[in-house]
C-alpha cells in the first residue's frame, strides 16, 4: 500500500467499518439501558389490555387469533397445562413451569426486561418464549397465563425490506462517491509529483495545469512560484559563473601577456615600467574581485551571523572622508557634508564597506570640477544617510538593475570596476534591516539614500 490513493481508500473504508462497529455497540448500549425497559413496559400494557378485553369476548380463541394477526405472537396456558399458540410459534418455548404458575396465580412476568443481556440483534430479535411479557387472563371463570411479544416477521414487512435495500444502496453509492472524490483529490497530487520528477530530469521548464481554490491549489501555486524562482536563481547562477570566469580570465591573460613581453631583452626601461604597472593594476583588480566575492559569499542567507554592536556612523564617515580626501582632491572635486551624531546597531566592518563603496563610486563616476554631498541625519524614527554626486548619472531603465551582481551601466563601462560594489551595499543594508533607494538623471548626477533603524 504505497500510493496515497490506496492509503486514502483503505483509511476511509477502515473509518466506515470502525464507525459502524462503534455505532452498533452504542445502539446496543442504548437499547439495553433505555429501549429495553420501555419496550417491556409498552408490551406489558398491551398484554394487560388484551387480557382485560378478553373477559368480555365470547370466543376466546377467535379473539386471540384476531389480536395475533395484527402483529403479535401469543402463548396461552390454562390451569390444566394445555398450551396454545397464536400468530406464529416461538422458536424456543423455554419458559419454566414456575413462571407459568406465578402468572396463573395473578403475578406478571417481565421477560423482555429481564432477558439476558446479549447483543442488540440477538436480544431484540430472539424469538424465545422467555423473551416475552406475561399477564393473567380470565375468561368464563377460567384463568389463563397469557404471554405476548411482537411478531418481528410481520413487523418487518415489505417497506422495511425496501428501506434495508435503500440503506445498502446509499452505502454503496457513498463508497463510490468516496472513491471518485479520493481520485479527484489525488490527481493534482500526482501531477505535483510528476512535475517534481520532471524538474529533476529536465530542468525548470515545467507546466503545471492545476487550478483549484483549496489547499492543494495554493500548494500548486507555491510550487509554480518556487519553480519560477529556482529557474531565475539558476539563470543568475549561470550568469554569475560566466561573469566571474570572464573577470578572472581577462586580468590573467593580461598578466600572462605582459609577463612574456617583459622577457624581451630589447625592451626599453619606459616600456618595462608601463608593463609592470599594467600587471600590478590587473593583480590589484583580481585582489579586489576576490575580496568582493568573499564578502558576497559571507552575506548569503545563514552565511553571515554576527553579534550586533553599536556603530558610530558619523565617526566612520569622518574617518572615511579624511582617508579619501587626497582622492577627492586629485579628481578636482569639491566636498560638502552635514553629519549629525547618529549610532546604529550592526557590523562596523560591513557598514564601513557600504560607505566606502558609495564614496568611491561618487568619485569614480563624477565629472571634473563636480561635487559630492554627504548628509547624515535623523528622519523620523530612522537614520538617513545620503550620497549625492554631480556625475554621469544613469538612464531610466538602469536604476532597477544597478544592484544586480556584475551589472554595469553603459555610461560606466569606460571606468574600471567589477560590478559587485553596489550588490554588496544592497545586501549589507538588507542584512541590517534597512533600505536603499537611488535617484538619478543622465549627465546630471545620482543620489543614494539609505535608511537604517537607530539603536
Amino acid at each position: 500500500m504505497k500510493s496515497l490513493y490506496s492509503k486514502f481508500l483503505v483509511t476511509t473504508l477502515f473509518i466506515m467499518l470502525l464507525s459502524s462497529i462503534i455505532g452498533f455497540f452504542m445502539a446496543n448500549a442504548y437499547y439495553q439501558n433505555n429501549l429495553k425497559p420501555e419496550n417491556d413496559s409498552k408490551n406489558m400494557e398491551i398484554a394487560s389490555r388484551i387480557a382485560e378485553y378478553a373477559e368480555t369476548q365470547e370466543n376466546l380463541d377467535q379473539y386471540l387469533e384476531h389480536t395475533a394477526s395484527i402483529g403479535y405472537q401469543l402463548f396461552v396456558v390454562d390451569q390444566q397445562g394445555e398450551r396454545r399458540s397464536f400468530g406464529g410459534s416461538f422458536d424456543e418455548k423455554n419458559l419454566s413451569s414456575a413462571t407459568i404458575e406465578n402468572v396463573l396465580s395473578g403475578q406478571v412476568y417481565h421477560g423482555m426486561r429481564d432477558f439476558p443481556k446479549k447483543t442488540f440483534v440477538t436480544g431484540f430479535f430472539a424469538n424465545e418464549l422467555k423473551n416475552s411479557v406475561g399477564v393473567p387472563l380470565t375468561h368464563n371463570s377460567t384463568t389463563y397465563a397469557l404471554f405476548l411479544r411482537p411478531n418481528i416477521k410481520l413487523l418487518f414487512n415489505e417497506i422495511h425490506i425496501l428501506m434495508g435495500w435503500m440503506g445498502l444502496a446509499v452505502f454503496l453509492l457513498s463508497l463510490v462517491a468516496v472513491l471518485i472524490w479520493a481520485a479527484m483529490i489525488i490527481r493534482p497530487v500526482r501531477k505535483l509529483s510528476h512535475a517534481t520528477n520532471k524538474v529533476g530530469e529536465d530542468g525548470f521548464d515545467v507546466r503545471l495545469d492545476i487550478h483549484r481554490k483549496d489547499e492543494i491549489g495554493r500548494l500548486a501555486q507555491n510550487f509554480k512560484h518556487m519553480i519560477s524562482r529556482l529557474g531565475e536563481l539558476d539563470k543568475l547562477r549561470r550568469t554569475f559563473v560566466s561573469n566571474v570566469s570572464h573577470d578572472i580570465q581577462t586580468p590573467l591573460l593580461n598578466i600572462q601577456g605582459y609577463s612574456r613581453l617583459l622577457e624581451s631583452h630589447t625592451l626599453s626601461e619606459e616600456d618595462r615600467k608601463t608593463y609592470l604597472k599594467v600587471i600590478q593594476e590587473e593583480a590589484k583588480r583580481m585582489s579586489t574581485l576576490s575580496k568582493q566575492l568573499l564578502t558576497l559569499s559571507s552575506l548569503e542567507p545563514n552565511g553571515h551571523d554576527f553579534p550586533e554592536k553599536p556603530v558610530d556612523v558619523t565617526g566612520q564617515l569622518r574617518n572615511l572622508l579624511h582617508k579619501y580626501f587626497w582622492l577627492i582632491d586629485e579628481n578636482q572635486l569639491s566636498l560638502t557634508y552635514s553629519l549629525d551624531e547618529v549610532w546604529v546597531k550592526g557590523n562596523p566592518e560591513l557598514l564601513h564597506a557600504v560607505w566606502e563603496n558609495l564614496l568611491t563610486n561618487a568619485v569614480k563616476y563624477n565629472k571634473p570640477g563636480g561635487n559630492i554631498d554627504i548628509v547624515v541625519k535623523k528622519s523620523g524614527d530612522q537614520i538617513e544617510v545620503t550620497f549625492t554626486d554631480t556625475g554621469i548619472g544613469l538612464r531610466p531603465g538602469e536604476k532597477e538593475q544597478i544592484f544586480d551582481r556584475f551589472y554595469r551601466a553603459d555610461s560606466a563601462r569606460s571606468k574600471q570596476g567589477t560590478g559587485l560594489g553596489l550588490s554588496i551595499v544592497k545586501e549589507v543594508i538588507d542584512l541590517h534591516g534597512g533600505s536603499i533607494s537611488v535617484n538619478s538623471r543622465l549627465e546630471e548626477g545620482t543620489t543614494f539614500k539609505i535608511l537604517l533603524p537607530p539603536m
